[in-house]
């Protein structure tokens, strides 16, 4: 199977279980690894044959910005399956990174990978 890759991209959001964290935006990452047969697309350089990672974006941007999940793993839970329904993709393997404050600056980070 191809692969379609959407890497660092980032989006501002209300997300964590700390009151201060509940009280201003913080930048999440968001890189995918997308399972997707390309090559319908790069016989006819059609781009109605592949997985428009633009809409895929626009649509990950989206349901960010609007949510306000207490946790890194529920966001990526509901984000994966809103992606695997709405974009019909086979796979998709998600890494999600959310800035803490443990020593200095950090950076907590979750893979998950769901299919249909």
């Amino acid at each position: 199977m191809d692969k379609i890759f959407l890497n660092d991209l980032k989006i501002d959001t209300i997300i964590g279980i700390y009151d201060w964290e509940r009280q201003t935006q913080q930048t999440l990452s968001f890189d995918l690894e997308m399972d997707w047969d390309i090559k319908p697309a790069a016989e006819s350089d059609d781009i109605n044959k592949t997985l428009d990672y633009g809409a895929v974006a626009q649509r990950i941007v989206a349901f960010v910005k609007a949510s306000e999940y207490l946790l890194i793993e529920t966001l990526a839970e509901d984000l994966c399956a809103m992606l695997l329904e709405e974009f019909a993709i086979p796979r998709i393997k998600l890494t999600l990174s959310k800035p803490v404050a443990l020593h200095g600056q950090n950076t907590a980070r979750i893979v998950i990978e769901r299919s249909h």
